[in-house]
């Protein structure tokens, strides 16, 4: 009985603990991202994206896809930001400094409201090559796409991996196209 009492215990602090861990700050993210696409010669995929957000799990499960998870590690180095979990009461999961990173990557309107998820392909020095912002550069972010479910929001995905992997090839990407049609 003692040692149970001590182990729920333990496994309670240890719950307290992790629960309290911050999440590294999104310059963090950014840097260790592109170091790691500068030593592997690849394109960063950057994804925003909230645990309250259907199309984000949505996004993380097809990720996760064995063959998916193969084309996206062979161009790409994946980074996660979390944004706007203030919504669902839990601000202190947000990235430090990820909503910042969210406007200047035009993810935000101009009423504040954020689509996610948003996507950002960066080269190797974190420059932006693409966003899943169709409306372009300073435009409405109600034109992002979130996770591509409609053959024009699908086209605009490839596009977005094309100018981040050039050596992308068509079965690939047709394989990309299928699996977005069945998610």
């Amino acid at each position: 009985m003692r040692k149970t009492l001590l182990c729920t215990l333990l496994l309670f602090a240890t719950s307290l603990f992790a629960m309290a861990e911050k999440q590294p700050k999104a310059d963090r993210v950014i840097s260790d991202a592109k170091a790691k696409a500068a030593a592997e010669h690849k394109a960063i995929f950057l994804i925003f994206g909230a645990s309250w957000c259907p199309e984000c799990h949505t996004l993380d499960t097809f990720l996760k896809d064995p063959q998916v998870a193969a084309i996206f590690g062979k161009y790409f180095v994946i980074a996660q930001l979390s944004v706007a979990e203030d919504l669902a009461g839990h601000a202190e999961r947000n990235n430090e400094g990820s909503i910042g990173l969210l406007q200047k990557y035009g993810g935000v309107s101009a009423s504040g409201e954020v689509g996610l998820p948003y996507f950002v392909v960066l080269d190797s020095k974190g420059s932006a090559l693409i966003t899943s912002n169709r409306g372009g550069k300073g435009k409405d972010p109600s034109q992002a796409i979130g996770f591509p479910t409609e053959p024009d929001e699908i086209a605009w995905f490839l596009q977005m991996l094309k100018r981040g992997a050039d050596a992308l090839t068509p079965d690939e990407a047709q394989l990309i196209e299928d699996k977005l049609k069945k998610a």
